[in-house]
């Protein structure tokens, strides 16, 4: 027999957690293929850091050939896939088209933005959704303040000082709360601007981060609200312009700052293989494996995974199960070699964990709601032992951030015409890692 050779699709917390897993178990006995549009590892939970001015991107991003070791990383964007034919087809960063055959494959696409019929939205809006439009964030950001101290026109200085978050999940409630210390911090260098960011975060849920416990999701609301964020609940934007947003209540909000934060959907390329979804993500059986091809699998955001601890749902798009079903995946394909015994997926979470920046932090770790700064040393120190690599530079710009100032300073490197939020590209995060919304789950 062949060598046999393993493909993954897609290096997100899915993705690059059965690669790890099976080249420890193949021992090199198995060819492992990554193929994902970057060389690293995204941990996401980290980014609103990032657009913060608290972390590096360099900090977040782990090398995918450094803690893959025996795995070959091919960069590139898979196209389509022929699973009678067992080829995967990709394009590589150069726009050549190439195709790979497998003997097991494992669909670890991840999740995009998910878009909303608003009009002007994919216009004026950006997203939250990998280091280009964390970047991005963060120099806008920092132009906004600077604009605004620049110009006579207190409507003009308004709006540029103006910030609104529209989904108020983990992805939006960090944003904000990152966010706006980070805009006081620059506003209190220039005294014309002493108490002038505006930060709005909207949902139309009846209360900030729903799917939170809710003592834990009313100690946050009280956060953001000690810090002058207006939470506008049970709200929508009916139409974004390029100097504003019109609400769902008649009120126009002048703005130049429009962030998407509203949730995520499959990668399109699920629907593309035509085999049957569930919520637009692709379905497999308890075994992670697809109906009618048993040596295909699919897990983390790209899949509708039975939960079995709730009979009839499926998993929701966390970082908990895109992980433990990353290490399921990996075992029941060793298993199909006659290394151990196949076993269905099985979780409940152990808990959640969202930042709020400063010393603030909510956490529910097995069920134990924590508030303040105990959530806080419970929110890191989960994030540090869960990063596969990068602890100790994360953990030292942490501790430069707790006694040096920001540096508000613009980059230039990505341009607002880069991350267009209707691109919604896979390469920034090809699994989301935490929630619906994209964000913190701990456990």
């Amino acid at each position: 027999m062949a060598r046999p050779r393993i493909v993954i699709v897609g290096a997100g917390f899915s993705g690059f957690t059965a690669a790890r897993k099976l080249s420890r178990l193949s021992r090199g006995g198995a060819e492992i293929v990554v193929i994902n549009p970057t060389d690293y590892f995204l941990y996401l939970p980290l980014l609103p850091e990032v657009a913060a001015g608290i972390l590096e991107p360099r900090r977040v991003s782990v090398s995918l050939s450094a803690t893959l070791p025996g795995v070959r990383v091919i960069l590139g964007h898979v196209d389509r896939f022929d699973l009678d034919g067992r080829t995967v087809t990709w394009r590589d960063p150069e726009g050549r088209t190439r195709t790979l055959g497998f003997h097991r494959l494992v669909i670890a696409a991840g999740s995009v933005n998910k878009l909303l019929p608003v009009p002007g939205v994919t216009e004026y809006a950006h997203g939250f959704r990998g280091i280009p439009e964390a970047l991005f964030l963060r120099d806008h950001m920092t132009r906004q303040i600077e604009m605004a101290a620049m110009t006579d026109d207190e409507d003009e200085r308004r709006a540029r000082c103006t910030f609104v978050v529209v989904g108020a999940g983990y992805t939006g409630t960090e944003v904000a709360a990152q966010g706006v210390l980070y805009t006081e911090a620059l506003a209190r260098r220039r005294r014309e601007l002493t108490g002038r960011p505006r930060w709005l975060l909207i949902d139309t849920a009846d209360r900030v981060v729903p799917s939170l416990d809710e003592r834990l999701a009313v100690a946050s609301d009280r956060v953001l609200r000690e810090r002058g964020v207006e939470i506008l609940t049970q709200t929508s934007v009916k139409q974004a312009m390029k100097d504003g947003v019109y609400l769902s209540t008649g009120e126009y909000v002048p703005t130049c700052s429009l962030i998407w934060c509203v949730g995520v959907r499959p990668d399109p390329l699920v629907e593309g293989i035509g085999l049957p979804t569930k919520q637009g993500r692709m379905v497999v059986d308890e075994y992670l494996t697809v109906p009618g091809h048993p040596d295909v699998y699919a897990i983390g955001d790209a899949a509708a995974v039975p939960d079995l601890t709730m009979p009839g749902q499926i998993t929701g798009m966390t970082a908990q199960h895109a992980t433990r079903q990353g290490t399921t995946a990996a075992k029941n394909i060793a298993a199909s070699y006659g290394h151990g015994r196949r076993r269905p997926y099985k979780h409940h979470d152990l808990g959640f964990v969202v930042d709020l920046g400063g010393l603030d932090s909510a956490a529910n770790p097995l069920g134990v709601p924590l508030t303040g700064i105990v959530a806080k040393a419970v929110t890191r120190g989960y994030h540090l032992l869960s990063m596969p690599g990068n602890r100790v530079r994360v953990a030292a710009d942490w501790a430069l951030d707790a006694v040096l100032p920001k540096q508000g300073v613009q980059l230039g490197l990505v341009p607002g015409e880069a991350v267009p939020l209707d691109s919604a590209a896979p390469e920034a995060m090809p699994d989301t890692g935490m929630t619906q919304d994209t964000q913190s789950s701990g456990g």
